[in-house]
């Protein structure tokens, strides 16, 4: 039984058990898998009338939505490939990224995001509404059909990677990547959840365009679990409540956010729940760093008794864990969230790794970690610590581009591209990403990451962080967010003192506009675009550099 045909016996198991739910407005709309089967239907019916079939592309531009799971699967299930499409993303990206595919129909969740495209496209392929695809089929029953026989090595979706330097690529995943892959996170998400648990309650918000968000959806779909859709997100806070989830995916930043939240709406209460808090926070890091004693315990108990709970509460009481993924995850959030008894569980992968390598065990979580590789899948250090992966996940190729697909495959391995480490017990700590390194005119390398978190940790009015220096003496930093120049100067001495001559931030230039997907300096997915970033800002960099010399000339 593969994947798919796994999903349709789940959902007719579970023929009035809710399995798919979103909310509108603050009303929770429920649907059971012969609901769910019953959109499918309606949408595999629509999808033949309109002369698709096994091998044409279907471009999929809508937010999340219980039909964006429908049309997905419906799709899967007659062999045609989806393209799932990010609805933020600029029109004149989406365009290319069709043209690139050839999609024989688009699905469009609105006609904002239909007309938007036409207007820079007019030769854009046939497109539809959810409406016109269910406004007939959403009573449909289900009649039984099962998906249609697919091999291993045969394509379901093709998915745009984010682009941080050149255009996406389209990377394709078949039948066999996700066959293993749903085995592999079901079986972690069973060490998580009770033996006892009737279903998982999960709560979502991130795009199923991406690929780790698409496997969570698939995950839940193939597993006892209903997964609840959030719509808006300006109300996470208020969905996530009314979802009261055991888990959810996150990325670092909501987590920066909350973590950030928390701590500042303490301050703003002060009086004695202030003093426990700070008092735990303090106690908590010295516990960790193995410097417990009578005192740190006290502390952390009148807090587990008096402060913590009241925090977990309000973030989900019934939460068993929070997972993360898509960047790096300070040290410190981390803590922060195992401090208040809700681990963070986290997750390696890319896109051609199916989403995931690693996913850390619920039963060992080291912070600064992102576990171990999961089952079937080998990793190995290459050369300048590359990350190199192969296994049953390894997607088979980015779509008609041949050439791009023998760079990164090579004698059986994919090259990541990331830097990592791996300890005696074959936990992965994540160092950086390979294409990020920054020459210097000295010949060393240095690893952008670790600075930039560090810098970001000691500045909290910082937004971003980028570091720049290729081919330059020194290395510089722009920084976004609120943040006076004298604290900034404050911190990078104190930084500096630390780190060899070739690593010292020597100049920074400060910017109150953010780097956002709207203003072109951040993928669709967070990352930041530093290749864009560096053009953007080169007279700044230039600046820069030129007052560091002319302050080093002699008198």
């Amino acid at each position: 039984m593969n994947f798919l045909e796994n999903i349709f016996q789940r959902l007719r198991h579970s023929t009035e058990r809710p399995v798919l739910q979103q909310i509108d407005q603050g009303k929770l709309l429920s649907s059971n898998g012969r609901q769910v089967l019953g959109l499918v239907h309606a949408a595999r019916s629509f999808l033949l009338s309109a002369g698709l079939k096994k091998g044409d592309r279907c471009a999929l531009l809508a937010p999340n939505d219980v039909r964006w799971a429908a049309v997905d699967v419906a799709a899967m299930a007659e062999g045609i490939i989806v393209v799932p499409l990010y609805a933020r993303q600029a029109p004149n990206e989406l365009a290319g990224m069709m043209k690139d595919c050839a999609p024989s129909l688009v699905v469009c969740g609105d006609a904002a995001l239909r007309d938007g495209v036409a207007q820079v496209w007019p030769q854009m392929p046939s497109a539809v509404l959810f409406e016109e695809i269910f406004v007939r089929g959403s009573g449909v029953a289900d009649d039984g059909r099962v998906p249609i026989p697919l091999a291993a090595s045969d394509p379901v979706t093709i998915i745009y990677t984010s682009g941080t330097s050149g255009e996406p690529k389209g990377v394709v995943v078949n039948v066999g990547n996700l066959n293993h892959m749903l085995r592999c996170t079901s079986v972690r998400l069973d060490l998580l959840m009770s033996p006892t648990a009737q279903s998982d309650r999960v709560f979502h918000y991130l795009p199923f365009c991406f690929a780790g968000s698409w496997i969570l959806l698939l995950s839940c779909l193939s597993r006892p679990a209903v997964l609840t859709i959030n719509t808006d997100l300006d109300r996470i806070k208020q969905d996530l409540a009314l979802a009261a989830p055991d888990y959810f995916l996150n990325v670092p930043t909501l987590l920066e956010r909350v973590r950030a939240g928390i701590s500042d709406q303490i301050k703003k209460r002060g009086g004695v729940a202030l003093t426990i808090f700070d008092h735990a926070v303090k106690a908590y890091l010295r516990s960790h760093a193995g410097q417990s004693g009578v005192r740190e315990a006290f502390w952390l108990m009148l807090a587990g008794a008096l402060v913590f709970p009241k925090i977990r509460a309000n973030i989900g009481p019934n939460l068993k864990a929070l997972i993360c993924g898509s960047a790096p995850l300070a040290v410190e959030t981390q803590l922060f969230f195992m401090m208040l008894g809700i681990p963070v569980l986290q997750v390696y992968g890319l896109t051609e790794t199916t989403a995931i390598c690693t996913m850390d065990d619920p039963r060992h979580v080291e912070p600064g970690k992102v576990g171990p590789a999961v089952p079937g899948i080998e990793m190995q250090v290459g050369d300048n610590e590359e990350i190199l992966v192969r296994g049953p996940n390894i997607f088979p190729g980015y779509w008609n581009r041949p050439q791009e697909t023998r760079k990164i495959l090579r004698d059986g391995w994919f090259h990541t591209g990331d830097q990592g480490e791996v300890d005696a017990g074959g936990n992965w700590r994540i160092i950086g990403r390979l294409k990020n390194l920054i020459i210097l005119n000295s010949g060393h390398n240095i690893a952008p990451e670790p600075l930039e978190d560090e810098l970001l940790r000691r500045l909290p009015g910082a937004q971003q962080v980028v570091l720049v220096g290729n081919g330059c003496s020194f290395l510089a930093a722009i920084i976004t967010g609120k943040c006076a120049r004298e604290e900034v100067e404050r911190v990078l001495e104190q930084i500096n003192q630390d780190l060899p001559h070739y690593k010292r931030i020597r100049a920074f230039h400060l910017s109150l506009e953010a780097f956002r997907v709207e203003n072109g300096l951040l993928t669709a997915n967070g990352k930041l675009k530093r290749d864009v970033i560096t053009a953007r800002f080169r007279s700044e960099i230039d600046e820069m550099y030129a007052a560091v010399v002319e302050s080093a000339k002699p008198a």
